[in-house]
């Protein structure tokens, strides 16, 4: 009996459990819905990147400028000077611009311009001012080491450098001991201005004075002495100023004279042919 009791006691303990769970459960409200998920935004999408372009190459630089060297190394400004009045820098510039070959220049310095002789270059025209700094350049990159080895005389832009022109001779026993002549001029190389490997620039001590501006003009050649006169005949006079009427009338004379002596023959002859006739 008592067992039995314990069971319905147990049944009906579990059937309130379970009854008291249910009503928990209900009692609890709904969940709300949940929210639709809204999908972010695709992250922007960075745009393709563009390569720079190729950095430009530097523009190749110009010819050097002669005057603006000559000019940072100081000392030169009679020659600088010069160089501007007879342009002869923008050829230097122009040539130097449009050919492989280079240029050579010797420089001298404002002590070389001054020890000229008073009025040596005020005798000068323009033209002879031109060709006076033309005699200091070489169209052609020397390097000082390759004085030694060079043909002379050297031709400068100045042109003919013949004996009695501009003729240009160096003589070199090594780097440091370069001497030029000119037929008028002895100078040296006293030092290297400038060189790049195409425009050498050398001071000298002296202004290179062209023989063609600056010396004694060799004499003409004397004229070839003129043939002599034929001398006539025996008993003939060498002068041959006989008026032309004396010689008619001697010719005349002559001619009377041999047709005189012509009749005379004939004469003779028929005379003598008459005589044997008769005999």
């Amino acid at each position: 009996m008592t067992t039995m009791k314990q069971q319905h006691f147990f049944s009906f303990s579990l059937l309130l459990f379970f009854f008291l769970h249910s009503t928990t459960t209900l009692a609890q409200p709904v969940a709300a819905p949940a929210s639709p998920i809204i999908p972010s935004p695709p992250a922007p999408v960075p745009p393709a990147l563009v390569p720079a372009p190729p950095a430009l190459a530097p523009a190749p630089a110009g010819p050097t400028n002669v005057t603006k060297v000559l000019e940072k190394a100081s000392g030169f400004s009679l020659f600088i000077r010069l160089l501007k009045a007879t342009t002869t820098d923008a050829q230097i510039t122009h040539q130097l611009n449009d050919t492989n070959n280079g240029m050579t220049i010797f420089a001298p310095s404002d002590n070389a311009f001054t020890s000229l002789s008073s009025g040596t270059l005020n005798g000068l025209n323009d033209q002879q001012k031109v060709a006076l700094i033309q005699f200091h350049v070489i169209p052609s990159y020397i390097p000082i080491t390759q004085f030694q080895t060079v043909s002379n005389p050297l031709r400068t832009t100045a042109g003919d450098n013949s004996q009695y022109k501009y003729p240009l001779n160096v003589t070199s026993y090594s780097t440091s001991s370069v001497n030029i002549s000119t037929g008028i001029t002895n100078s040296s190389v006293t030092g290297t201005v400038y060189t790049d490997g195409q425009l050498a620039i050398y001071q000298v001590d002296k202004v290179l004075l062209p023989y063609d501006l600056f010396g004694v003009k060799p004499p003409a050649p004397a004229p070839s002495p003129s043939k002599p006169n034929k001398k006539g005949k025996a008993g003939d006079s060498d002068d041959d100023s006989t008026p032309d009427d004396a010689k008619v009338g001697t010719s005349a004379a002559v001619s009377t004279v041999s047709s005189m002596a012509m009749q005379n023959v004939v004469v003779f002859i028929a005379a003598t042919a008459s005589a044997v006739f008769c005999l």
